[in-house]
């Protein structure tokens, strides 16, 4: 078809019907009741649409329908696409429902069906002699529905980053205010998010991943999918938990809704395995709970010394609480008698093969076979060696006392007293 003179080279060439008024401009002046039946169609066709108050559709909904129809009828009469001022409030309206926390699908299914339906009135309306017309008309409606939904999708994903990046600051801040034991209630309610009457803290220490140290691959870029895959399964199996989590571990608190958190704590081993899969890399955990919303910060303390230990003590990767680490967690505690407990073994210095042998020994669980065959060294020189502990100690390896003071130094010396 050829372009009449004085038409804009982008606009849509309009025929004109016997009555000399365009297809599009008789549509056009339809206007108003084709918003309405856009709106039953939403309501029809999107389930959550169905469930919005009557004011909001009636009022917002409807009026954002009429200023798309505005656009809508003003491409199709000059050509182009929409403008970044006609997307102003088509991006603010997505904005409202990201807001509003509408799914995205159905924000942008609800303008497709809307364009078909003004597409399918256009279709309805056309005569015999302007079907060749609805062809070109099928660009522009093409081209409006691109520029529409990909500028609403971008508003509404800007939108929800901000509210993420608001709810996930919230809710770190809550995790600080439990964790240091004062505060939480003031944090909590400025936040929006409730608070459970207790919560079992988990410390985490997530190793590195081989693709943080590969020099062929961007190491922060890794560590940062590391983290969104260790907090999209927070995301998904704990979603009340709050967390204070980096690429290499840290803090995660689960609302505990009784006295007791044993159902949580039940629940760990699943949550550890998930993380680790998550991670790509081993995962260690310690874990402690004390009642009510005073105990969490007490908690926190606890997992994260339990964490610490299980670390130092070079425990493989997995879940610790403090009866795992009980001897250890005591002989660490800042005191002049762990001092001295330390240099219990100070004698052995002088012989490094002595604490070498006298530690493998404890590592055997008090074997002298398996012990001697770990340390490559012949059972009588075994026995010779901790004769020789004995002398330079005072403590012989034949008693139970001796036996308990020298396993409670050697975690003392080896946790650096």
């Amino acid at each position: 078809m050829s372009k009449r003179p004085g038409v804009h080279p982008g606009a849509y060439p309009l025929t004109m019907a016997a009555d000399g008024v365009p297809l599009s401009v008789r549509v056009e002046r339809q206007a108003g009741p084709l918003a309405r039946r856009m709106l039953a169609e939403l309501v029809r066709q999107i389930p959550l649409y169905s469930h919005l108050p009557q004011e909001q559709l009636q009022g917002e909904i409807l009026d954002i329908l009429n200023y798309n129809l505005s656009v809508f009828f003003r491409i199709l009469r000059e050509g182009g696409k929409p403008s970044a001022g006609d997307l102003t409030e088509i991006r603010a309206s997505a904005a409202r429902r990201a807001e509003e926390r509408i799914p995205l699908e159905a924000v942008l299914t609800a303008y497709h069906v809307g364009a078909l339906v003004a597409w399918q009135e256009l279709c309805q309306e056309a005569r015999p002699d302007e079907r060749d017309d609805l062809l070109d008309l099928a660009t522009h409606v093409m081209g409006y529905i691109e520029a529409v939904t990909s500028g609403v999708a971008g508003a509404y994903l800007e939108e929800r980053q901000a509210i993420y990046g608001e709810e996930r600051e919230a809710r770190r801040a809550l995790a600080e205010a439990l964790l240091a034991g004062g505060g939480s209630d003031a944090v909590a309610q400025r936040s929006g998010q409730p608070l459970a009457p207790g919560y079992l803290v988990v410390a985490l220490r997530v190793a590195t991943t081989p693709d943080e140290t590969d020099e062929g691959v961007e190491g922060a870029v890794a560590s940062r999918r590391k983290l969104r895959r260790i907090e999209q399964v927070l995301a998904g199996g704990w979603r009340d938990a709050l967390s204070l989590l980096g690429a290499s571990g840290g803090t995660v608190l689960i609302p505990v809704r009784a006295e007791s958190a044993v159902s949580e704590h039940e629940r760990l081993p699943d949550l550890l395995a998930s993380l680790t899969e998550a991670a790509g890399a081993p995962v260690t955990a310690g874990a402690s709970f004390r009642p009510g919303l005073s105990g969490v910060a007490v908690a926190g303390t606890e997992a994260a010394e339990v964490l610490r230990l299980a670390n130092e003590l070079g425990r493989p990767p997995g879940l610790y609480v403090l009866d795992d680490v009980l001897l250890e967690f005591l002989v660490s505690r800042p005191s002049d008698a762990g001092t001295r407990l330390a240099a219990v073994l100070a004698g052995l210095d002088r012989g490094p093969e002595l604490l070498e042998t006298l530690q493998g020994y404890f590592d055997a669980d008090l074997d002298r076979r398996t012990a001697a065959a770990a340390l490559n060294i012949h059972p009588n020189t075994l026995d010779y060696r901790l004769k020789r502990v004995g002398e330079l100690t005072g403590l012989s390896t034949s008693s139970a006392r001796g036996l308990q003071v020298l396993g409670a130094a050697l975690v003392a010396r080896r946790l650096g007293r």
